[in-house]
């Protein structure tokens, strides 16, 4: 019963109990029920006020001690405490013993064999906290981020300590929490920094100084909330005694949170501007450089090609001798891709680009240039590179707390390598992730659009329309398109879900749409907007010379930049707006490109059309190879569609298919066929083991080795084994 009041009393509270049932021993209380009234008694001196009333009692000196050790938090060393609390060496030394006795504060053995002073418990800490007068209490944080800073511990450490203090137009505040916001920014805590800078602000800063905390503070914005960006920075563009440089570092920081708003006319226009005011050379140079990014994409831009034109002779010109110069290469390589040149000439600068390095949290510079090359390894067969450099980004973001439009943007690109690679459900996850961090910073900024395409170009790719289409009425993406350049192509990634939904002529009318305009812009790459290959299949029902000639007019763009996907996707769909028998041959050779390619579902979508005009041909034999190939690649890759149409497309022709095998299955049966014929092999399994847990190489070598004595479907399986 005793046992159970003390419960009662004090909410099982591990602190209260402790100190109630000390009280209880001092009192020589009996563990008795008969002593449960004076156990309540004693429950008032331990709960809220009790506790206070009882530091008061110690005495002034005592009480500013444990306030001072309340302001300051855990683990401070006594000398600091102290001075807080302007005591002297004794009277610290005196006040601690006491407040040990009380059980209010502990000292311990801290770094560097100081010692520091603890609280018994947490809630001594808050409640001691709690009980100091509103006034004394900012004037003691202001006190602490003095003792702090003075016993070398640095800005981040008083900066808690400033943040609730009144504003008093201090410059030493100023100062202290704009460093503290460098150093939270540099060790990753960007949230914090935000806050440190917007107090600073409110202090305010002295004149000369506003324009920089301004532009620090819209910087620190810029992650999670561009469109306050904007006004913070727009606000420090127009203070009187901005210097030059810091004018210059302000455009371009403004240029890049306009464009990430979708004002892309507006950021391109404030560049154009502020560079006719530069001074120097290598300034109008990193300005041109900014206006060539944004330019690019813009939908509105009056003349894309002759800024290409432009852009290609600002490339010959240079070296990559700075960040400014490399980013123009960059941008090179990404045109020259966009517009399909040849992918000799965009690796070529890609490759300037990225000699020297390029660093992905740059404010200086941002992120998208980076962003761009890896995307141009992409369309240029280069995945891994592509992922490789996107990796990098992540890890630079996660590393610097960057957690808003830019981790989107790479995770969605980084979701459209491996969508382009076939490995789709990788993709999806991907892309859901980059959009639902887009989701959080803003409703129809170019990250959610660039989202919003590549989930859906995935989604259809698995066969799944109806999820498709959900996520494009979720966005109402039929309803109108973004005023930026995004890839995959909005309106052409809708027109491909009508299609896909069998809405041809609506279909028809938006790939018409959409490919008229990046013809205008001189976009001729079917790698970056595949818009004319799914035109060509939406026009096949209606005009089927014309389809021929849209298809045929794809291959040669397709030709012309000389990747072996581009190639072999384009002659897959040529191949479907033809006649069995040149569809055939059209076929073998799409099929023969794509093994080149890592493009794997596409190679999936060439099998799988290829066994079906091979069996229209009355081929059965070949046609049974190419839709097994087909079906199992297609599974490999994700794409559940298209194994369901090889397999029934199996069975119309009168053939069973195989049992399909995820990837564990076809891994065991490999080790346990190659087990059973290690003789024939020259293997025993020990040594099949080993290869089985080695490099890439000594595992193709074995699936090889098992494949020819077992006749194993070779493509499929290493597919799935992603080798």
């Amino acid at each position: 019963m005793f046992c159970r009041e003390c419960w009662a009393i004090t909410g099982g509270n591990p602190f209260e109990v402790v100190e109630l049932a000390m009280k209880g021993r001092d009192r020589e209380l009996k563990p008795h029920q008969d002593s449960i009234p004076e156990l309540r008694d004693l429950a008032s001196a331990v709960k809220g006020s009790g506790l206070i009333d009882r530091l008061e009692q110690l005495g002034p000196s005592i009480v500013r001690l444990a306030w001072a050790a309340a302001v300051l938090g855990t683990a401070v060393p006594t000398g600091i405490v102290g001075s807080v609390a302007a005591l002297g060496d004794a009277q610290v030394a005196d006040a601690i013993t006491q407040l040990r006795s009380a059980r209010i504060l502990t000292v311990l053995t801290g770094l560097r064999r100081k010692e520091v002073v603890e609280f018994f418990h947490p809630l001594v800490a808050t409640a001691v906290y709690r009980s100091i007068p509103p006034g004394v209490r900012v004037a003691m944080h202001g006190m602490a981020a003095q003792a702090l800073v003075d016993d070398g511990q640095g800005a981040a450490a008083a900066a808690r300590h400033l943040l609730e203090m009144h504003p008093d137009g201090d410059p030493w505040v100023v100062q202290q929490l704009r460093q503290a916001a460098r150093d939270s920014f540099s060790a990753g805590a960007p949230d914090a920094a935000r806050r440190y800078l917007a107090r600073a602000l409110r202090e305010p800063p002295d004149t000369e100084d506003r324009a920089e905390v301004l532009f620090e503070l819209g910087s620190a914005n810029l992650l999670h909330d561009p469109a306050t960006t904007i006004n913070q920075l727009r606000a420090a563009l127009e203070e009187p005694k901005a210097e030059q440089s810091l004018r210059e570092a302000i455009t371009y920081r403004l240029a890049q949170a306009l464009a990430h708003t979708g004002q892309l006319a507006e950021a391109a226009g404030l560049l154009q501007e502020e560079a006719k005011q530069a001074t120097s050379s290598r300034t109008r140079l990193r300005m041109q450089a900014e206006q060539f990014k944004w330019n690019s994409v813009r939908v509105d831009e009056e003349n894309s090609p002759a800024r290409s034109r432009l852009l290609a002779q600002f490339a010959k010109r240079i070296t990559g001798r700075g960040l400014a110069e490399r980013h123009i290469l960059g941008l090179r390589a990404w045109d020259a891709a966009m517009r399909g040149e040849p992918a000799t000439t965009a690796l070529d600068f890609a490759e300037q680009a990225l000699d020297g390095g390029m660093s992905w949290t740059d404010q200086d510079f941002g992120f998208e240039v980076p962003a761009v090359i890896a995307v141009t390894l992409m369309y240029c067969d280069q995945p891994g590179r592509a992922e490789d450099l996107f990796n990098t980004g992540i890890v630079e973001f996660e590393a610097k707390g960057w957690r808003g439009a830019h981790l989107s943007f790479v995770y969605t690109l980084l979701g459209y390598v491996r969508y382009r690679r076939g490995r789709l459900a990788e993709a999806e996850d991907f892309v859901r992730n980059g959009l639902q961090i887009a989701d959080r910073v803003g409703q129809g900024i170019p990250a959610q659009w660039y989202a919003i395409g590549t989930l859906i170009e995935t989604l259809l790719a698995r066969g799944n329309t109806e999820e498709a289409q959900r996520v494009a009425d979720a966005y109402k993406l039929g309803e109108g398109f973004p005023n930026a350049v995004v890839y995959p192509d909005p309106q052409a990634v809708w027109g491909k879900l009508l299609l896909a939904q069998g809405r041809t002529d609506e279909a028809l009318r938006h790939l018409a749409a959409a490919g008229k305009r990046l013809d205008l812009r001189g976009t001729r790459n079917p790698s970056w907007s595949p818009w004319q290959l799914d035109l060509a299949l939406a026009q096949f029902s209606r005009a089927p010379e014309q389809a021929r000639a849209t298809a045929a007019e794809a291959v040669a763009r397709a030709n012309a930049f000389g990747t072996s996907s581009a190639i072999g996707h384009a002659l897959r769909v040529s191949a479907a707006v033809t006649d069995p028998a040149q569809a055939a041959v059209l076929l073998q050779e799409a099929v023969g490109h794509l093994e080149q390619s890592p493009a794997a579902c596409e190679l999936a979508h060439a099998l799988v059309d290829h066994g079906t005009a091979l069996h229209i041909l009355g081929d059965p034999h070949r046609a049974a190879q190419q839709l097994y190939r087909g079906m199992e690649t297609a599974a490999a890759c994700g794409a559940d569609g298209l194994a369901r149409r090889a397999r029934s497309q199996l069975v119309s022709a009168g053939l069973r298919p195989r049992r399909l095998h995820t990837f564990e299955q076809d891994t065991l049966t490999v080790t346990e066929s190659a087990a059973a014929e290690h003789a024939a092999l020259g293997l025993d399994n020990a040594a099949i083991a080993a290869k089985m847990h080695s490099n890439p190489q000594a595992v193709s070598e074995l699936l090889s080795a098992v494949f020819t004595k077992l006749g194993t479907d070779r493509l499929g399986l290493r597919r799935a084994l992603g080798i």
